[in-house]
């Protein structure tokens, strides 16, 4: 009788995932609500676990270094796990502290020189004109007003000033959103930190349990290389980051480029985004350093071109790519698709991504490869 349940079971089941899938086609906007709000619910679980696996990083070599000099248990776990939150947040500060108020003096520089930044481009579009009629080259009139810009900048204020406190009141209220969800996944990120080796042990059992023998050990092998490829990737990122922020402090000291410090902490935390960050370290160092000093800008650009190709064929293929097994091509192809499809997020998690699939068909062609004797070198 089950043996003859069993086709039926099957039939219906198949009838039903076709019925599902046929209603999901016709109302994708109503199935990427339903994904939507269901994602908001797990969202600080998600950030929990991506906060724990960051803070993961420090705290296994602290823990390590805890093993190696203190050697006790006693009091490991609670010191390390303080101390690598510590490390952490640290970083995050400071970043904050160093380069937003950099910004903002750099803003105020500009806001305060605009007059005479307009008058110069002035000057030098009338020499242009000036050397351009000898040649017969007629220049459109410039008539720059300053008082009519001043004046059309305090008119857009007042005129959409209520929407933009309306605009503010909204962002206000995504930020406080956005904070308790931050602390619920802080939270969330210690309890699993705590207590990590009994929840990958209950992740074992419950694998084990609900999945055939021969599926439970592929999937728990595919989640242990899943864990050390994001480990590596992050540890390989973090110290990429540190290896190009001090060669470009170095090397702007030497050349007297201001902002050396700001600077070099923005290009080290640009460079956790693979390949593009280098843009926009780029972009934002080029602009704080040009109200400052504009000779010393182009100066910056030429350094800094050098120094991402010496990062690019040195420092991040052995770093980076090495310490994920992606060969250098795929690191690329890997942030270009993923930028592509996902943004920012896309980019950070694209290659320890590739990383992983690629492993997994590399093993799946040798083993191809050995069933039909053949050298998988």
């Amino acid at each position: 009788m089950n043996q003859d349940n069993f086709p039926t079971k099957r039939i219906l089941g198949i009838i039903t995932f076709a019925l599902l899938l046929y209603w999901a086609l016709l109302h994708p906007s109503q199935v990427g609500a339903i994904f939507s709000g269901a994602f908001s619910l797990v969202s600080p679980f998600v950030l929990g676990f991506a906060i724990a696996f960051i803070v993961n990083v420090p705290l296994r070599l602290l823990e390590g270094q805890w093993d190696k000099h203190i050697k006790t248990p006693k009091g490991k776990r609670p010191v390390c796990l303080v101390a690598s939150l510590v490390i952490v947040a640290g970083i995050i500060f400071a970043l904050f502290f160093i380069v937003v108020p950099a910004l903002g003096e750099s803003f105020a520089n500009l806001a305060s020189q605009l007059p005479q930044y307009v008058r110069h481009l002035e000057a030098l579009y009338f020499s242009l004109a000036e050397l351009l009629a000898q040649h017969n080259i007629v220049m459109p009139t410039l008539d720059l007003d300053l008082e009519k810009i001043y004046s059309t900048v305090l008119n857009f204020f007042t005129n959409y000033g209520q929407a933009l406190v309306d605009t503010t009141v909204g962002v206000t209220t995504s930020i406080v959103s956005v904070v308790v969800n931050f602390v619920l996944a802080l939270v969330f990120s210690l309890y699993v930190l705590a207590q990590k080796e009994t929840l990958m042990g209950q992740g074992r059992k419950v694998v084990t349990a609900l999945l055939p023998q021969r599926w439970a050990n592929k999937t728990l092998e595919v989640a242990t290389l899943t864990n050390k490829t994001f480990a590596n990737f992050v540890t390989g990122q973090l110290t990429e980051a540190v290896i190009l922020g001090s060669l470009c402090f170095l090397g702007m000291t030497l050349l007297r480029i201001p902002y050396a410090a700001v600077v070099s902490v923005l290009i080290g935390f640009c460079a956790l985004i693979p390949i593009f960050g280098a843009i926009i370290g780029a972009i934002v160092g080029a602009f704080l350093i040009l109200l400052v000093a504009p000779r010393k800008a182009l100066w910056f650009l030429i350094f800094l071109i050098i120094l991402q190709q010496l990062e690019g064929n040195l420092i991040y293929p052995r770093v980076v790519g090495k310490s994920v097994g992606l060969p250098g091509i795929w690191v690329l192809a890997a942030v270009t698709v993923g930028g592509n499809a996902f943004g920012l997020v896309g980019m950070l998690l694209s290659v320890p991504v590739c990383s992983v699939l690629y492993t997994l068909f590399r093993e799946f062609v040798n083993h191809r490869l050995e069933q039909k004797g053949l050298h998988t070198k």
